[in-house]
């Protein structure tokens, strides 16, 4: 039996999928949160270039990959698609479990899937600077390492608990170059007011957006970038999902079920949504977010208009929510605490295409080692979600042989901080309670 499946370089994919014109019942437009109104591109190309911002608006189901951004791709792309053999031994499973290895990227995680595009465009634009929020450093590192192959400058809002917990984070990206503040800082004029409110703040991603959005509107030579939630991110994110198509067709096998963890949103349907159209044409196919019970927009959320950030300078988005105003517990996957979820992982949802379960860290974390003692490779705290939730759907029935497809999203070898915690028994489980999400959703736009 093969263990892993490799493609060549020429097997790539060389057009990213666009989901959207497949999705049934649509997606509801981005609002102008001043007049209420579908939000204008010139509006929004104050911060994004018009080639990122054609793709966020396109109904066009194919659209080709740059060669530029191929041959940067190349350089740890097409990544493995692996049979957790060992996985399946250890839980006594007959379930074939495989797993997308996104964590051979140079940053360790799917982001630079994205990074890499979004700095292109930018730099066809004459963009010399690129301002942007991070919360667990994944992105901030992907961003960083993206830049630094256009040659653009870059800054970065790293969420304050996570530059606090991820310091080797913040030398990965000085490493590519780019300069790295804790958010909420003193250099913004939101960071600066909640600072004084809240001096203590672990601060959030919502808040680092705010920062990173008053930044690229301060100055002409900079556009923001952000590396999740967005149709074009999610776009770019395909990339994952056509790959394993061909790789599971190579295995001679097909995934029951596919599973991935929740922040934003674009790991997930970077891997389910190539799969999409076969479900529509009626293939029994289940797709599984997996987000942390301490954040849990999906599950816990609801499905309104809200700002993408505190400062309400974001366009408005059609998404499941949380409320801009709810500032997550500091748990240790930090990529997975924001208030919001995709408008196209939302709209998946409400289809009842996809489901959406909540799962604390703690167990997360035990699923995590386990995962590094059979299978050889340490977990970033985001992707222990998944993996929790690959082990709930095998041991349901240990002796259906269905077929599991899980994102291994990233590794954890810079997050070994949070294992320290875990094995010193300091990490504690989180319920977001319910009373603070509807203090929270009381604020949401009335639209």
């Amino acid at each position: 039996m093969t263990k892993k499946i490799i493609l060549r370089d020429d097997e790539m994919p060389t057009q990213w999928y666009n989901v959207v014109p497949d999705i049934p019942g649509g997606l509801k437009p981005p609002l102008d949160p001043e007049t209420k109104q579908p939000m204008s591109a010139e509006k929004l190309s104050a911060v994004f270039p018009m080639g990122l911002l054609e793709q966020e608006m396109s109904s066009e189901r194919f659209i080709t990959i740059p060669e530029e951004v191929q041959e940067i791709y190349k350089i740890w792309r097409p990544s493995p698609l692996v049979r957790a053999t060992s996985l399946e031994k250890a839980l006594g499973t007959k379930a074939k479990i495989y797993f997308k290895n996104e964590g051979v990227s140079p940053v360790g995680s799917h982001k630079a899937n994205t990074a890499v595009p979004q700095a292109y465009y930018n730099m066809k634009e004459g963009v010399k600077r690129i301002a942007t929020e991070t919360g667990a450093g994944q992105w901030g590192s992907a961003l960083s390492f993206a830049t630094s192959k256009f040659g653009l400058e870059c800054k970065v809002y790293m969420v304050r608990v996570s530059y606090d917990q991820k310091p080797y984070r913040k030398s990965m990206m000085h490493t590519f170059g780019a300069e790295v503040v804790a958010s909420p800082s003193m250099e913004t004029k939101i960071g600066r007011q909640i600072l004084a409110e809240y001096p203590d703040t672990p601060g959030s991603l919502g808040i680092a957006i705010s920062e990173a959005l008053e930044d690229a509107f301060s100055r002409d030579d900079t556009k923001y970038s952000l590396g999740s939630v967005l149709n074009h991110v999610i776009l770019h994110q395909s990339i994952i999902g056509l790959e394993a198509k061909k790789q599971m067709e190579i295995a001679g096998d097909y995934p029951d079920v596919i599973i991935g963890c929740c922040g934003g949103g674009s790991n997930i349907a970077g891997l389910v949504n190539p799969f999409i159209p076969d479900y529509l044409n009626g293939k029994k196919i289940r797709f599984v977010g997996v987000e942390p019970a301490s954040c849990p927009s999906l599950t816990m959320g609801k499905l309104a208009y809200d700002f993408g950030d505190v400062a309400q300078s974001t366009p408005l988005l059609y998404m499941y929510t949380l409320g801009h105003d709810f500032i997550p517990p500091g748990i240790h996957a930090g990529g997975l605490r924001y208030h919001g979820m995709s408008p196209i992982v939302s709209a998946l949802v409400r289809e009842n295409i996809m489901e959406a379960v909540k799962v604390h860290q703690i167990e997360c974390f035990e699923a995590g080692v386990l995962f590094a003692k059979t299978e050889g490779i340490i977990p970033a705290p985001e992707t222990c979600h998944a993996i929790r939730a690959t082990i709930i759907e095998a041991t349901k029935d240990l002796n259906d042989p269905k077929t599991i497809l899980f994102n291994f999203s990233g590794h954890g070898l810079i997050d070994m901080g949070s294992y320290d915690k875990y094995f010193s028994g300091d990490l504690q489980n989180y319920d977001y309670p319910a009373e603070q999400i509807a203090k929270s959703m009381a604020n949401l736009p009335k639209i």
